[in-house]
């Protein structure tokens, strides 16, 4: 597990691969534009309180055929990218490579699977605060580094040891990570509370605590939430029995600024992960019987702005 490559050098994805660098993993990027010039020239900067002020060197491509195989891929650009990025995860696979998807949402683990097949894909949410401050340059806003992840599909009944090894690199890295047996069960904890945040606050067009101070606004937004938790068992996911009363009680402390990363990019005219979030939710519950009409209804306000500003 020693040859990393990130599909997506962005705010999460470059953070990530600079970290491994700095500890001495090799690790190469797929990226583009100035940002991939950015990097070749003068490496991966990040500025942080939280992990200090570096420049790291790695591996830049726009090709992954010439990266070739490597032991971990790593997808993480956002998912209405998936299109032109999951055909790049096919020229770094070698015999032993394993694929592994931070990306937001529950669709990401079956479209891996489909190019790499199920017996390589890792999953798992990441907990962080970054932003790519130029290109080249990125900006971690917080302290959170936190990766949960493990095997997705079948997932045995211990951590498996592939998951183990790539743990310990992480935490080499000062990565805060945390292997799992199941990763259905951190990917879907993590999506029953973004979906409806999400929505939410990109609908409203505002923070969180406007939404949530109200009180039809945070019956609204569990009534979202447990529509998510119902496709979720529907579909056999083992999510724990007090899953709302735990994603009630995280809104209570989150600060009233919070704001999604759909409601930044709809606010700045960019693309937004409509479809992988209440749009996923609304096709998952039509597919298992389960009515989602909260979802459906911020689903049908978010949709034309799917692809950003015209």
């Amino acid at each position: 597990m020693s040859r990393f490559c990130f599909i997506g050098a962005g705010a999460v994805g470059g953070y990530y691969a600079a970290m491994l660098a700095r500890a001495g993993t090799e690790v190469s990027v797929i990226a583009r534009g100035a940002h991939l010039e950015a990097i070749r020239s003068s490496g991966l900067r990040i500025e942080s309180e939280a992990v200090g002020d570096f420049t790291a060197r790695v591996g830049a491509e726009s090709d992954p055929a010439r990266v070739g195989p490597v032991d971990v891929v790593v997808l993480a650009v956002k998912t209405y990218d998936n299109p032109t990025a999951l055909p790049m995860i096919a020229p770094l696979l070698g015999a032993d490579t394993v694929v592994l998807t931070l990306q937001n949402g529950v669709d990401s683990p079956d479209q891996v699977a489909e190019v790499a097949g199920r017996d390589r894909t890792l999953a798992g949410p990441t907990y962080i605060a970054t932003a790519i401050e130029a290109p080249g340059v990125i900006r971690q806003t917080g302290s959170h580094r936190r990766i949960v992840f493990g095997e997705y599909f079948d997932p045995p009944a211990q951590v498996s040891p592939r998951v183990r090894a790539i743990e310990t690199l992480l935490e080499a890295a000062d990565i805060h990570a945390e292997a799992v047996a199941d990763a259905r069960i951190p990917v879907w904890e993590k999506f029953t509370y973004l979906a409806p945040f999400a929505a939410f606050t990109g609908a409203a067009r505002l923070p969180i605590g406007p939404i949530w101070a109200d009180a039809g606004g945070r019956a609204a937004f569990l009534q979202a939430v447990a529509e998510v938790e119902s496709v979720a068992r529907a579909g056999g996911v083992p999510l724990p029995p007090d899953a709302i009363d735990r994603i009630s009680k995280y809104v209570d402390g989150i600060p009233a600024s919070t704001r999604s990363s759909l409601l930044i990019d709809l606010s700045q005219g960019k693309r937004i992960e409509v479809e992988s979030l209440p749009g996923s939710v609304v096709r998952r519950g039509q597919s298992a019987g389960v009515a989602t009409p909260m979802m459906a209804a911020l689903y049908a306000v978010l949709k034309p702005h799917a692809a950003g500003a015209s």
